[in-house]
Parts: structure tokens; C-alpha cells; sequence
């Protein structure tokens, strides 16, 4: 680990002007890409005391050796070096978003003399006009399928037309009409080319004059008495029109738009862009990215855009109408103008980014975010259900904590309170990498708010890991009488499942909690148990005893298994805290009405089932509950009437659980 005060540079030595600057690691490697519109602003903030820096700036300034820099006039000027710097070193520490799957496009070969349209994947081509991407392959030869009875253009392979044309014999689309058979001299080259120069123009948006054009040549047929001409055309209509009606108009104004939105963790992000044609969904696209840079919203939607459409622009052949008049973000970028300088240049046209606020586009910058968030749910859902990966992680834990072998039972603890009130604790299990559900434990710490200690984390911590242990030892003592009778042929049964102890303990807190573990576990003399923390801010590990974290990569296995361990546990711990509360508010909203005891609690439980129903039911219905007058009615009418509408029932027990979450758990240890 170097110190970057061996190769700071002097402040003096610094320009003031905007440039990029390259920070190299012992062995030249380029590293990490920036820029700046005031170099000398921007890196003496990285030479400051590393306490005040980021976890992930930390690491990228210690295992560099030396930096460098370059002097451009504008900061346009420093977005474009940038970008291809960052394109060609492929610094380690600098934001990569890669595709989360490979996107086909519907391509037209412009630049062959008998262009062709087919399906592509990969790199965009010089010479070809693309659309989409799609989804799916099928939905690009669906489409192109109902069009070639327009717009009969070629779609063999090179081998298919030259066999065609040395035996003079089209193939099998140009026998049925769905293609015009260049290869057979049916039409010239250049008639060839206007019947493509008419499809590429309807894929881009211009319908409108195709429709109409067919519906005056239909019409004047059916004039005409060419009933069989105005069939063929009629057709040909309906064939357009279905083409039309898979790609829903969304923006009614006919608007060219990209719109782009971002799902978004500590570890990773997912974008999602949907391209907007003529007011219509053209394409879909998504991409992932590991956060390895110290980069918030603002950031990472500069960085996509760079990648977005500088690598599909500035390469001969490739059409500039890629990049649309209009691009939505969820949030602007920090140096906004020369973005959109750079985009306006690039395009040959003005391009306004900017964030929507309200009316169509922005109902539409939602779905594309439920978009984002599902991408990135399903991304980490294969990423864990990897076993590869899952072994690379545990392995990755043992070699970081000094453990013997990997921790196939880990076992994470949070702790859960509003303010104090109601104080819970989750454990969540997971075995070979995955969840065990069926071992999730729950806690309600005890004397809490008698104590006086109601908000004292590390006071929860330690009895809910004391209270886990003994149950431990407990059952551990029965396991054995049990094992014991089992040999003895006197007893076949099965060891609790809490007899087994975890190999790595998870807390969720730094140094205090982690602290306050180790002391139960010490009370109770167990000492094999790997324990650590997990800090939420900066993802550091804590191990007992030690003044210092460690710091795993931020693209490793093993630090990605512990956030989801530690996620698990808060989800888990929430849910519980907020069916506790939810119990405390109903009891505390009925202790208020006069004469209404447990008995008759019940007994309004018991006649309607559930809170729901008893919060829907007239007074005359409450008052035919035995023991329930008309004033008492309307007293428990007027208290269940002041608990917030949004709020779903537990069918099970009748608690009211907040935000419509309705989660049974196992029982409450």
C-alpha cells in the first residue's frame, strides 16, 4: 500500500485549466481516469487526509504510484479525452457498464450494393443502419416478416444469393412476393435500393406518408374496378398497421426521446433506456455496473451517457440519428452544459438532458425505473444462485478473515427499533451461500424501556447473541443425551437445529456492536465462532480487538454474499418491528375507549375475524357483539377510525401490518 504523499505533487506545479488526469499504479499501469475543469482544485482533494476520503477513493489513491495530467481548452475538450482514454487503458477503478445480456437489433446493410436486412448482435458495424435493440430475436423477425409484404427487400445470406444468382432461381420468399429477387435481375440495384430507402425510412418513424400513400392507391383501385390489385393493397395496409400496434404509442406529441433510468445499491447499479421513435417504443436496453468508483446518481448518469453514445457515434458509416433530439435522466449531471455541448456536436443538431417532472414523460421515466429495479433484482438473483460464485465467496471470506475453511453456516444479527420503541432483533441463516428460511429467528429484547436503555444498540446486541448461545449450549447438551440414546438403540430422533453453531457470526454495527458480541460470547466461553461487523456506510469488516477494518474489494464475491447476509437480516428485522408496532397502536388506540377490557377485545376479534373487518363495520354491527352497547360502538368506531388508512391485516392474527406487508415469520424466540 503506497502513501500518496510520496508522489503528490506540489500545488504550485498544478495547473489551474481543465484537463484529464491519469493515475498509474508501481507498474505504469493506468488505473483510474478523470477530469476536471480546475485540475489543481480537483487533485489536491485527493492528496488530504484519507480519513476524510471515501473507502473507495482510499484505495484507488494507496495502490497508485504517480499521477499525471493534460492541459485541454474547454471542458467539452475534457469530456472527449476522457472518454477515450477510459476506452482504451480500461482503468481498473474507473465505472465499466457492461450489457446484462446481449441485445439483438434489426440491421440494415446500407453499404453493400444489394443491402440486407437481418438480425445482429454485438458491436455496432460501419456501413449498417440499426433498430432497436429488441428484447428478443423472434419479435425483430415478426415484425420483419409482416413488412416484407411492403417492402420486399433482401434478407438471404451471401452464399443463399450468389447460388440464386449463378442457377437464375430465387429462393422461397421471392417466389411468394416477400422479396423483390435482385439476385434474378427482377429489379435493378437501384430500384432494389429505393424499396430499402422506403423501409429504413418507415422503421425510423416516418409512417405516416406510407399509410396514406397506400390508402390513395387502395382507394383508387377499388375506383378503377382492380378489386384484386385493391385486395393486394388492403393487405399490405394491414400488414403495416400490425407492425405499428406492437410498439404502443407513449408520448402522444410524436417525440424522438431516449429515457433513461437507474436502480441503484452500494455495490452495484442497473440502467435501463427505453428509445422513444415518433412518440413510440423503438428498443429496450439495459446495462449493470459495479460502483468500484466513489460516484453518486449525478455521476453514473455521466458516465452512461459517455458510453452510451460516444461508443456508438464517430465511426464511419454509423447514422448520427442515434443520438435523439431529447434525453431523459432521473438526475442531471454535475457538468450538464458540456454534456450537452458534446451531444449537440456529436449529433450535428441541438439535444436538450433534462429530468422530467410531470405529464407523460415523467409516468414513463417510472416504468422504465420498475424496469431498472427488476433488472438489477434478477441480476443479483443469478448472481447468487451461481454455485461458482457462491464458492468464489466463501472462499474469499475464508482467505480475507484467516478462517480454516469456508463458512458454510453464517449466521447475521440486526437490531430493530423506532426511536427506542419497540425493540427487536432478526437472525437470518445461510448455508452454501443460500438463505435458510427455515432457521430465521426472531427477538423481542427484553426491558428495554424499563431500563431506561430503550436506543442502546450495543446493550440489544448483547443479549439477543447471549440468548442465541445458551439456547446453543442447551440444545448441544440435549444433542448429545440424544446421540447417546441413539447409539444405545433405546431412541431415534433427529439433533435441534440450533445444536449446530454457525462458522462465521455476522453483526450488523462496527466496532461497538461487533465489542459487545464478542463480550456475550465470552460470558458464555465459546471460541469457535468466527465474529465480525459489517458498517453499513463504508461496508467495512470489523473483527474483535482490532483498531482497523478490513477493507474487502469492492468487486469481490465475498464482500457481495455479506451485503446480502446483512440486507437479509434488516429486511427480516423490519418486518418483525413493524408487526410489533403495528399491535402496540391497535391495543393502545381500543385502551382508550372506556369499559372496553380483554374480555371484550376478544370477543370483538373473535365475532369479525379480523381488524379489517372490524374496522369496516358499522355501529349497529358492532353492537350486536355480546356485551358491546351503542355508545361503546361508536367510542371503538371513533378510535379504529384515527389508525392510518394504509395498512394491511395479518389474516393469521389480526395484527395490522404497515404499507400492505403482510409477512409470518417462524416463532418468536
Amino acid at each position: 500500500m503506497a502513501d500518496p504523499a510520496t508522489y503528490r505533487p506540489k500545488p504550485g506545479e498544478i495547473p489551474t485549466s481543465p484537463g484529464v488526469y491519469k493515475f498509474r499504479d508501481p507498474h505504469g499501469r493506468v488505473i483510474y481516469v478523470g477530469k476536471a475543469k480546475n485540475l489543481r482544485s480537483r487533485l489536491t482533494s485527493y492528496f488530504q487526509d484519507l480519513a476524510n476520503l471515501h473507502v473507495r477513493t482510499q484505495t484507488m489513491v494507496t495502490t497508485a504510484a504517480a499521477v499525471e495530467w493534460t492541459v485541454v481548452g474547454t471542458e467539452v475538450e475534457a469530456l472527449q479525452l476522457e472518454y477515450t482514454w477510459i476506452k482504451q487503458f480500461e482503468p481498473r477503478f474507473n465505472v465499466k457498464y457492461r450489457d446484462d445480456k446481449s441485445y439483438p437489433s434489426l440491421a440494415v446493410t446500407v453499404a453493400e450494393e444489394f443491402p440486407r436486412a437481418q438480425v445482429m448482435r454485438g458491436p455496432k458495424r460501419p456501413g449498417v443502419r440499426y433498430f432497436g435493440p429488441y428484447s428478443h430475436a423472434w419479435a425483430i423477425r415478426e415484425t420483419l416478416d409482416s413488412l416484407l409484404r411492403v417492402f420486399p427487400i433482401r434478407t438471404c445470406s451471401a452464399g443463399v444469393f450468389k447460388r440464386a444468382t449463378q442457377t437464375g432461381r430465387p429462393c422461397l420468399l421471392g417466389y411468394i412476393g416477400k422479396c423483390s429477387a435482385p439476385c434474378v435481375g427482377r429489379v435493378s440495384p437501384q430500384e432494389h435500393r429505393e424499396i430499402v430507402e422506403d423501409f429504413v425510412a418507415f422503421m425510423a418513424g416516418r409512417t405516416d406518408r406510407f399509410i396514406k400513400g397506400l390508402e390513395d392507391e387502395m382507394k383508387t383501385a377499388a375506383k378503377e374496378l382492380e378489386f384484386e390489385k385493391a385486395a393486394r393493397l388492403r393487405d399490405d395496409l394491414q400488414a403495416l398497421r400490425q407492425s405499428l400496434e406492437k410498439n404502443a404509442v407513449v408520448l402522444g406529441d410524436g417525440t424522438d426521446a431516449d429515457v433513461i433510468a437507474l436502480a441503484e445499491d452500494p455495490l452495484e447499479a442497473a440502467v435501463q433506456v427505453f428509445h422513444v421513435r415518433g412518440g413510440r417504443i423503438r428498443g429496450q436496453r439495459g446495462w449493470v455496473v459495479d460502483r468500484v468508483e466513489d460516484v453518486d446518481t449525478a455521476g453514473l448518469v455521466e458516465h452512461f451517457l459517455q458510453q452510451l453514445y460516444g461508443s456508438e457515434q464517430g465511426e464511419p458509416g454509423v447514422d448520427t440519428e442515434t443520438i435523439p433530439r431529447e434525453i431523459l435522466v432521473p438526475e442531471l449531471p454535475g457538468s450538464v452544459e458540456a454534456i450537452t455541448e458534446w451531444l449537440t456536436t456529436r449529433r450535428g443538431a441541438k439535444v436538450e438532458v433534462r429530468v422530467p417532472r410531470r405529464g407523460d414523460k415523467a409516468a414513463l421515466m417510472e416504468t422504465v425505473a420498475q424496469n431498472a429495479k427488476q433488472s438489477l433484482a434478477l441480476h443479483k438473483t443469478r448472481r447468487a444462485s451461481d454455485l461458482t460464485t457462491r464458492s468464489v465467496a466463501l472462499q474469499e471470506l475464508a482467505d480475507a478473515l484467516g478462517m480454516d475453511q469456508a463458512p458454510l453456516r453464517i449466521e447475521c444479527f440486526d437490531i430493530s427499533h423506532l426511536q427506542g420503541t419497540n425493540v427487536v432483533a432478526s437472525m437470518v441463516v445461510f448455508e452454501d451461500g443460500l438463505p435458510r428460511k427455515s432457521e430465521y429467528r426472531r427477538f423481542t429484547i427484553k426491558g428495554t424501556e424499563e431500563a431506561g436503555a430503550s436506543n442502546d444498540d450495543v446493550r440489544s446486541m448483547h443479549e439477543v447473541i447471549s440468548r442465541r448461545f445458551k439456547a446453543y449450549l442447551k440444545e448441544q447438551e440435549e444433542a448429545k443425551l440424544v446421540d447417546d440414546a441413539v447409539a444405545n438403540g433405546t431412541v431415534s430422533g433427529e439433533r435441534k437445529k440450533f445444536a449446530y453453531p454457525p462458522q462465521l457470526l455476522v453483526v450488523d454495527g462496527g466496532q461497538p456492536q461487533v465489542a459487545a458480541a464478542a463480550a456475550a460470547l465470552a460470558d458464555l466461553e465459546i471460541s469457535d465462532v468466527t465474529l465480525i461487523g459489517l458498517a453499513k456506510r463504508l461496508e467495512e469488516v470489523w473483527l474483535p480487538d482490532e483498531d482497523d477494518p478490513i477493507l474487502l474489494p469492492r468487486s469481490s464475491e465475498g464482500l457481495y454474499l455479506l451485503q446480502r447476509v446483512r440486507d437479509e437480516a434488516h429486511r427480516f428485522g423490519i418486518a418483525f418491528h413493524r408487526q410489533k408496532r403495528s399491535k402496540s397502536m391497535v391495543a393502545s388506540a381500543l385502551d382508550d375507549v372506556p369499559g372496553l377490557g380483554e374480555v371484550r377485545r376478544k370477543a370483538l376479534l373473535a365475532h369479525f375475524g379480523t381488524l379489517r373487518k372490524l374496522r369496516a363495520a358499522s355501529v349497529e354491527e358492532i353492537s350486536e357483539v355480546p356485551g358491546i352497547g351503542p355508545a361503546t360502538a361508536q367510542q371503538i368506531r371513533g378510535a379504529l377510525a384515527e389508525l392510518p388508512a394504509s395498512r394491511a391485516v395479518n389474516a393469521a392474527t389480526g395484527e395490522i401490518l404497515e404499507g400492505g406487508e403482510s409477512e409470518t415469520g417462524p416463532d418468536e424466540e
